[in-house]
């Protein structure tokens, strides 16, 4: 994926699956797609061995730069009330830049609230419900 960040494309690091091992075996169908740290004392991906495939480290990490910005290319704010959203629509840069996010404990009236402030202020909400 390429983003656009200021005036450079910005591209997020290719990683492999870290999957659990023995993932695609047919005798192991019950084991999710998914990571689990090995804590086994003869595991050969706990020791490292090539072979088992990659774990996550910190060497996959991508740059501070793109950090935290979604698919669209912008950033999510939480907005806990109408004040937070009503600051978002007066800063025209932060409406180019960033998607909002409903805070979970937001009641049904002020999520309503916030929607509308949204609409007429062309700011995206991710989480309309």
């Amino acid at each position: 994926m390429q983003w656009r960040n200021d005036r450079m494309a910005l591209k997020r690091k290719n990683h492999p699956k870290f999957n659990v091992p023995n993932f695609g075996a047919k005798s192991r169908k019950r084991v999710q797609e998914r990571w689990r740290k090995q804590r086994g004392i003869d595991n050969k991906k706990r020791i490292k061995k090539n072979f088992m495939g990659a774990e996550p480290t910190i060497g996959y990490g991508n740059p501070e730069s793109i950090k935290g910005i979604r698919a669209s290319g912008r950033r999510l704010i939480l907005v806990h009330n109408v004040n937070e959203i009503i600051d978002i629509a007066k800063d025209s840069g932060k409406r180019a830049l960033f998607d909002v996010a409903i805070a979970h404990g937001v009641s049904r009236r002020k999520r309503a609230e916030i929607i509308s402030i949204a609409d007429t202020n062309q700011i995206r909400i991710t989480n309309r419900g």
